[in-house]
């Protein structure tokens, strides 16, 4: 068997009840078979960046997964399509969107996935949501970066 991965997930919703649905996502999440759902951010809410709808509702969480990476992307996508997640154009208004942002230390660049997920580094929507549960993994230089972008904690 091999060994438990920490990883890390953006959850972002702006349709239908955002809140409530990032909620049973992470539940699911924490019962998918070889996962164990460590850790939680608040949620947080934010304005569109680069796409448009109602404002985003955000959060990350911790993971420890036996689970490849692309079997955890295909356990996400699963997810997303039972809260009803359509993709008609990029960045569309979503009613979930699951992202790998970190696993492990790992770095993977395929077209079905990218870790670290690339624009990351450059939300203050994943990067503060990431900062509460995990600050070791989110360099000050970074939140520093995203300072003007307004996030702003719901629950």
């Amino acid at each position: 068997m091999r060994e438990p991965v920490t990883a890390y997930v953006g959850l972002g919703a702006n349709l239908g009840d955002p809140a409530a649905t990032l909620t049973q996502a992470m539940q699911r999440l924490g019962s998918t078979a070889g996962v164990t759902l460590m850790a939680r951010s608040s949620l947080y809410r934010s304005a569109p960046v680069d796409s448009s709808g109602p404002d985003y509702i955000n959060a990350v969480v911790e993971v420890r997964t036996f689970l490849t990476a692309p079997e955890l992307l295909f356990c996400l996508h699963g997810i997303e399509s039972a809260a009803g997640r359509e993709r008609p154009y990029r960045n569309a208004p979503r009613t979930l969107d699951l992202d790998i942002v970190l696993y492990g230390d790992g770095q993977i660049s395929s077209p079905a996935l990218t870790v670290p997920h690339p624009r990351m580094w450059l939300r203050a929507f994943v990067l503060v949501p990431l900062n509460e549960i995990a600050p070791h993994r989110v360099p000050v230089a970074c939140l520093n970066r995203v300072l003007e972008q307004v996030v702003v904690g719901i629950v």
